[in-house]
This record gives C-alpha cells, structure tokens and sequence, in this order.
C-alpha cells in the first residue's frame, strides 16, 4: 500500500505542474491571477487527502453495511443538477451544484457510491430477500438514468462498465453476468445513437477533418499538440495550443498540452505512473484474505485506471469524445475528492488486512 500511495503522491505533484502550466494563461485573463487554478486544485487536493484520512481509519465494513444509504445519499444529491434552483447548467448539460466557492458534480461520487452498493449486492446476493434484491436493482439502475437526463454519457459510461465489472469479479452466475452485459452494450447503443449531438461526435472522431471548424475542431488541436511536442517536447510552460486554441486544456486535454510541453518522455512517464498505480494497486488485491475486499479493491483501480485509458484514448483520437477528466492530474475538485475517497477505502481494506495478519 506504501508504493501504492508514493507512486500516487508523484502522480499528484505531477499534476499540479500541469494544472498550472496549462492553466495561467486563461486564469490570468479571465480571473485576473495566473495561480488561480493553482490555488483551487491545491486546495481540493488538501480536502482530498484529508477525506481519504478519515474513510481509511473507518472499518471498511462500516462502509459496505451502510453503502445502500450512502448511495441512496449519493442519487440525492446526483437529483438536485435536475431541478433549476439547485443545479447548474453549463452548455446545455445539468450536471453541476453550485456551492457558491465552487461547483459540486455528483456524478463524480456516485461512481463509488454505486461501486460500493454493486459489490455488496453481487457478494450477498444467494443471501438477500426478494424484497432486498428489487430494492438493491433499483438503486443501481437509479443514477444511471438521471445520468442520461443530465445528460452526462461519459459518467454514464463509467458506471455502467463499473457494475459490469464489478459482476463479473463476484462470484454471481455467469449467465447473469452475460445478461447484464448484453444489457449494458445495449444501452451504450440506444444512448449513442438516439441523440443529435453524439452521432456528430462519432462522425467527428471518424474523421475530424471534414468537420475542422466544429465537432473535430478540438481533437485536431490535440492532434496539433502532440505533433508540436515531438520526443523532448516544447518545454514546460511553452504550449501553443493551450492560448485559447485548445479547449479545456486544464481540464479534459491536459494531457494533449503534457504532451506538447514534454513531448514522447513526459507521456511516457505519465503512462508509466498510471501502470504502476495499477500494478500495485493489484498487488495489494491478491494479498487480500477475503473475495468480498478484492473485488472492492480491484474495482477502485480499475476505476482509474478505466478512466486514465479513456482520456488518453480521446486526445489520442482513438475514441470519440466523453467529457471525462484524467485522474489526478486533470483540473476538478469532484473528481479530485471522489478518487481520493476511493483511496481512503483502499487504505480501510488494508488496514484490516494488516489487522488479520497481525492475529
């Protein structure tokens, strides 16, 4: 859990670097102060770890016997971006609360919240009542129909492959697993194919080209940072695209300004870092005693790890757009806190591994 942790605090450092460096620029313009973004994800990280402190000295049973309120708590909050007092639209998608010193994504939390409630339903499942088993269902399959009223299809995506996943490493029947995975592709289809905006950013993903003023106007920009770093990149801090070419280059294509500013070595090391965080993070999974803990833990990284793959696959050009964030490194205080939650449950199940060992 050490190198876990260590790998993860040079993986953090890393990415308030590149917050920044992608950010002044636009911070300074717009907000009047280069370190805008600095001082926001410095203090999200600040709120992170903290989070992460409490939740690992929390027995991880307290979680898993109460993750069914925690969730239902979760989906509250995830219901409020619907309603105009309490949600906040931003470019024709309500996904947001404002909480005055910042914005708040729900979505973001759920994807735990539901990871939680998903492997403690397919463990105890042999052992639940008829009523228990509805009541569970309907909790899973709650957020991830608010998820497409926001709409939100990337944080859609996410908890749909998190249930799948966390289906497939329990020990349900596989011929469920296979059901609800023909559902989950099913659903990714119909979602895809029955609004406007995304087909067009299917067709642009396809061929940005034909589309270089609108929907493949930002992957061309990314196309343009990665041809501009080459293999040492142009030095930190020294990205073209980030002066208002790219769009959310703090954010969402943080990674297309790394690869502009430290070129092949920078995104080599970056991919290094998330193969180690991965690595050790099973690691600690096989030295778990108890199947209920691994599928916990595994689902955790594979969160991460899913969601780092997905970012790198759509500035790449390899994927069609989803709106999603890389881990750690990206801008975002949800994101930011809700994946240190998730440490914080890594840290729980250790910790009561240690425990067990010690006996």
């Amino acid at each position: 859990m050490k190198l876990y942790i260590a790998t993860l605090g040079v993986l953090v450092v890393f990415g308030v670097i590149m917050v920044y460096s992608s950010s002044y620029i636009y911070a300074k313009e717009v907000f009047h102060s280069s370190s805008y973004y600095l001082i926001k994800q410095v203090g999200f990280l600040l709120a992170g770890c903290l989070i992460a402190f409490v939740v690992g000295k929390t027995k991880i049973s307290f979680w898993l016997k109460y993750s069914f309120y925690f969730h239902c708590l979760c989906c509250g909050l995830l219901m409020l971006t619907l309603f105009p007092v309490t949600g906040l639209t931003i470019k024709g998608a309500s996904r947001w609360l404002n909480l005055g010193v910042t914005n708040f994504q729900p979505s973001e939390v759920v994807k735990y919240s539901l990871m939680l409630v998903s492997v403690y339903f397919f463990e105890k499942f042999d052992y639940l009542k008829m009523n228990d088993i509805i009541k569970y269902i309907v909790a899973i399959i709650f957020p991830l129909v608010v998820l497409i009223m926001q709409p939100d299809y990337g944080s859609f995506l996410i908890c749909l492959v998190v249930i799948i996943f966390a289906c497939f490493m329990s020990s349900f029947k596989r011929k469920i697993f296979y059901s609800i995975l023909g559902s989950g592709i099913f659903l990714i289809l119909i979602t895809i194919f029955t609004q406007p905006y995304r087909v067009k950013r299917i067709l642009a993903f396809m061929d940005p080209w034909k589309n270089a003023r609108t929907s493949g106007f930002q992957i061309i920009q990314s196309y343009l940072a990665f041809a501009n770093g080459a293999f040492w990149g142009q030095g930190l801090g020294n990205s073209n695209e980030k002066l208002f070419y790219l769009p959310e280059a703090h954010n969402d294509f943080i990674f297309s300004v790394l690869a502009e500013e430290l070129g092949f070595i920078g995104v080599l090391i970056t991919v290094i870092l998330f193969l180690l965080l991965i690595y050790w993070g099973f690691n600690l999974v096989i030295s778990l005693p108890q199947k209920t803990f691994q599928i916990l833990v595994s689902s955790v990284v594979f969160l991460i790890g899913f969601q780092a793959l997905i970012n790198m696959g759509v500035v790449l050009g390899m994927l069609p757009t989803k709106g999603l964030n890389l881990p750690f490194i990206s801008y975002g205080g949800s994101s930011i806190v809700a994946n240190f939650f998730g440490l914080g449950l890594m840290i729980a199940v250790a910790n009561y591994s240690k425990k067990l060992h010690q006996q």
